[in-house]
């Protein structure tokens, strides 16, 4: 049997209650398995087909930034109060203009694991990942 989902999970991805989806299983709009107690299932194509828009990823934590680039400092270059830092993340390099005070805080230097985070048109660094 293709991968299913209980009743309340497949409501909670489609934005509607599970009594919604039982009508939709009534009516032949919904497609949906029996398991061995007899409760029904909603195989995942059928989430996939019904949802308005595309899953989204998840990144496992409260932080509303999705394009992570994890990776290692590979220069660090200071000039007054600003600096730009260069982070090789996989096969992308990202460079970020971030504040020395930014750079000296969280000790980034060549070397070092860092996590560019891309929002928007802003490039924000956490140390280590």
């Amino acid at each position: 049997m293709s991968e299913t989902l209980g009743i309340g999970e497949a409501a909670k991805m489609l934005g509607v209650s599970t009594d919604t989806l039982r009508r939709w299983d009534s009516a032949g709009k919904l497609k949906t398995k029996r398991d061995e107690r007899n409760r029904r299932r909603v195989p995942v194509s059928e989430v996939e087909r019904l949802r308005d828009s595309p899953a989204r990823h998840e990144t496992g934590d409260g932080f509303s930034a999705r394009n992570r680039f994890p990776g290692v400092v590979r220069s660090v270059e200071a000039d007054g109060v600003m600096a730009l830092v260069e982070i090789e993340a996989g096969p992308h390099l990202v460079t970020a203009a971030i504040t020395r005070d930014s750079v000296e805080e969280l000790g980034l230097a060549p070397g070092v694991k860092a996590t560019a985070t891309v929002k928007a048109t802003s490039v924000m660094v956490q140390a280590g990942h």
